[in-house]
């Protein structure tokens, strides 16, 4: 087992719908191939962007089946099988792992807070029931928890939990993982406004959607932190960030359907409660991809 097969830009798809509010497949599998043959480092399908909380299992199933056969091995998968209970979790663990997955994210989803023995006994029963690598995913503001660096560390301590996801944006909070759980420790960022710092700050990688919209910039931002170049990355970076602040702020399904739309892909629709962004926040983030797309030609 590879213990960490990511590095660089990790794409997340959206899940789009069609009028009936049932999954569209073909149009899934076309924004997958356009993730792949941008450059994306990995393809991490039933995330926040895809909406995966709002999914019954056989949407899910489909979704991953469809990744699996988009992506036909090209580069690592990363699929999100997170649900309330530990039986179901280890349900959508072992179909992913018996589809292709090369690993799994999880982020402990709770109605009642979880206790920190909850989650690592949780983490270790999916754990034992599969043989592929988990990224632990720490996210407070979907999750409603906030793992702190004492609880991450004793996660790792699971043979197959070998990554973590960090979503705070709090950029301290990186540098103390990195402390407290030593240089070789493998975190990624999740938090796109703090993309450059986190690269700063040691991640392997950038759990991201903006590859949907903006995949040159992000990897070309990966690359210059590679080549050790830090006025580069900057100037990459500084290109980037109106959209990244935005499609965060108006929340990722919703921007980057909006995006894609703008793009002529198509984003696909939603399933309720979600709804498009509105007439003004779609001009918005028209003017916004203009701006950077002005900027990229002229240089």
């Amino acid at each position: 087992m590879n213990k960490v097969p990511f590095k660089g830009v990790i794409a997340y798809p959206v899940t789009p719908f069609d009028n009936k509010e049932d999954i569209d497949i073909l149009l899934f599998k076309k924004q997958v191939e356009r993730l792949v043959t941008a450059g994306s480092h990995g393809i991490a399908p039933l995330g926040s962007t895809g909406v995966m909380p709002y999914l019954n299992d056989a949407e899910k199933e489909a979704i991953t089946e469809a990744t699996m056969q988009q992506v036909a091995g090209r580069v690592p998968t990363l699929v999100g099988v997170s649900n309330l209970t530990t039986e179901k979790t280890i349900y959508h663990a072992q179909f992913a792992e018996k589809a292709g997955a090369t690993a799994l994210m999880i982020i402990p989803m709770s109605y009642w807070k979880l206790t920190d023995d909850e989650i690592v006994k949780h983490y270790d029963a999916v754990a034992s029931k599969i043989s592929i690598p988990i990224m632990a995913y720490n996210n407070p503001a979907t999750g409603g928890l906030d793992m702190s660096p004492a609880l991450l560390k004793r996660l790792l301590e699971i043979p197959n939990v070998t990554m973590i996801k960090e979503s705070t944006g709090d950029i301290q909070r990186m540098h103390y993982l990195r402390k407290a759980l030593g240089e070789e420790v493998a975190f990624f960022n999740g938090s796109n406004p703090l993309a450059l710092s986190a690269f700063s700050a040691g991640a392997r990688g950038w759990c991201t959607a903006s590859p949907n919209l903006i995949p040159e910039l992000n990897i070309a931002l990966y690359d210059a932190i590679q080549e050790n170049d830090l006025e580069k990355a900057q100037r990459i970076f500084y290109k980037q960030i109106d959209l990244l602040k935005f499609i965060v702020e108006k929340g990722l399904p919703r921007s980057i359907k909006a995006g894609l739309d703008l793009l002529g892909v198509g984003g696909g629709g939603f399933k309720s409660p979600l709804k498009p962004l509105s007439e003004t926040e779609i001009a918005e983030l028209d003017s916004i991809l203009s701006a950077i797309e002005n900027e990229v030609y002229r240089h």
